[in-house]
């Protein structure tokens, strides 16, 4: 028999709690895990899942953590919260007595407090990572990925990296076959290419209008489809080259070239989202020389290909605006 227990706090989603053992479920109705004894627990006094205009008492509490052969936390109310120290002991009880232990999304937290995760590779949701890595510096953490496998503790991205989790277990247990199966039953693929960095937002830093440095940002954005040596940047802004690379790297944190590629696979990315060009000639948009020039690039910045990001990411159907020169 395999015992899950999935430990939720108050006021928890029940939306979110599909991702979290939603695969499971699914597994066991499909017959493909039979043996499946799941339990959902609340992790303080009082628990209750809440959406959709329900609200769902949660019967069991952390003894039931006690014979588990995975404790899975799906979320946690709030990052600056400290959680319960019940629950916080319960898992470690867990661990120590050689359960399994899995953090997805903000539960990443919660194992972090319990000092699970100190000085162990970690992920979370990609908008969550930087306070994780402020709050808990013991943590090696990488929000780039879906999934950590770390053997005996587990964490996950958010929403569905959850499902990708749960697949990941269910193909170590009952092996690939099992797996893709149960992946095709659900209408989900049973591994999604890449990580995180697909998903995560590149805002660009707000530019001050009178600085000589970001007047020459600006001014390249609207020029990405052609070569722009940090020479010519420099001159622009009438600066040595020297004094304009170290302005650019107080403005953004990176050296003008690296910025500018930055730059130019964003906009590879906003074309392959937005319109049906070939690569070929979204890769000459954006400054390169070709979509072999442009795919090293790509793949290092967002994690997957550029036909695997349009494939997930594209939407509509058009020409891009011109650039303007």
């Amino acid at each position: 028999m395999r015992r899950l227990a999935v430990v939720v706090f108050n006021g928890a989603s029940l939306g979110a709690m599909s991702f979290a053992f939603g695969v499971f479920e699914m597994a066991s109705a499909f017959g493909e895990l039979p043996d499946l004894d799941l339990k959902v627990v609340g992790g303080e006094p009082g628990t209750a899942l809440r959406g959709g205009g329900l609200t769902v008492p949660v019967p069991e509490d952390l003894d039931a953590v006690r014979n588990a052969d995975l404790v899975l936390v799906p979320n946690w109310r709030s990052p600056m919260e400290d959680p319960p120290e019940a629950a916080l002991a319960a898992l470690r009880s867990a661990h120590d007595r050689g359960a399994r232990v899995a953090g997805l999304c903000s539960g990443a937290f919660v194992l972090a407090a319990a000092g699970l995760l100190d000085g162990r590779p970690a992920t979370t949701h990609w908008a969550m990572a930087p306070l994780l890595a402020a709050r808990f510096p013991a943590v090696r953490l990488d929000e780039s990925v879906l999934y950590i496998d770390d053997g005996d503790i587990l964490t996950a991205g958010g929403g569905a990296a959850g499902m990708d989790l749960g697949l990941h277990l269910i193909r170590s247990w009952c092996g690939a076959e099992v797996a893709n199966r149960l992946a095709k039953g659900m209408v989900v693929p049973p591994h999604r290419p890449g990580g995180q960095a697909q998903y995560i937002e590149s805002p660009m830093p707000e530019l001050d209008e009178g600085d000589p440095v970001s007047e020459t940002m600006a001014w390249a954005l609207t020029r990405l489809d052609t070569a722009l040596p940090v020479d010519e940047l420099a001159r622009r802004a009438h600066m040595s080259r020297r004094n304009y690379d170290r302005r650019f790297r107080e403005i953004t944190g990176a050296a003008p070239g690296t910025w500018l590629t930055h730059q130019r696979v964003i906009r590879a990315q906003q074309l392959l989202e937005s319109t049906d060009l070939p690569v070929d000639e979204i890769a000459r948009y954006c400054g390169f020389s070709s979509s072999a020039a442009l795919r090293p690039h790509f793949r290092r910045q967002v994690g997957v290909t550029p036909v695997s990001y349009r494939e997930t990411f594209g939407t509509r159907l058009g020409v891009p605006e011109p650039i303007l020169s």
